[in-house]
């Protein structure tokens, strides 16, 4: 077998768990965000006093320091919202 060969099948061989990977991540970030919807729900109520309403997702941004920013819609007025962002499950209200 010669080195090319050799090289080709070990592409072949970690081929399929990458595919996994790759799969299971949108799945992976989706959970992420559904749960820490519930934390800036929490966070809204606490310290914006909002009823929360509706969640939105401004921005979601993935890696090392991965961070999910939430509009939180409130129950109190029409057009009242708080914004929060979450790191790792920990949620600050932004305003």
């Amino acid at each position: 077998m010669t080195f090319r060969d050799s090289l080709l099948v070990r592409l072949i061989a970690v081929l399929p768990a990458v595919a996994v990977f790759a799969a299971a991540g949108p799945a992976m970030a989706a959970a992420n965000v559904s749960a820490a919807q519930a934390e800036a729900k929490e966070i809204a109520k606490s310290m914006g006093n909002c009823t929360p309403a509706k969640v939105e997702v401004l921005r979601y941004t993935v890696g090392r320091e991965g961070s999910t920013t939430f509009k939180v819609g409130c129950t109190e007025e029409k057009d009242a919202f708080v914004v929060v962002q979450c790191r790792a499950r920990i949620c600050t209200l932004l305003r």
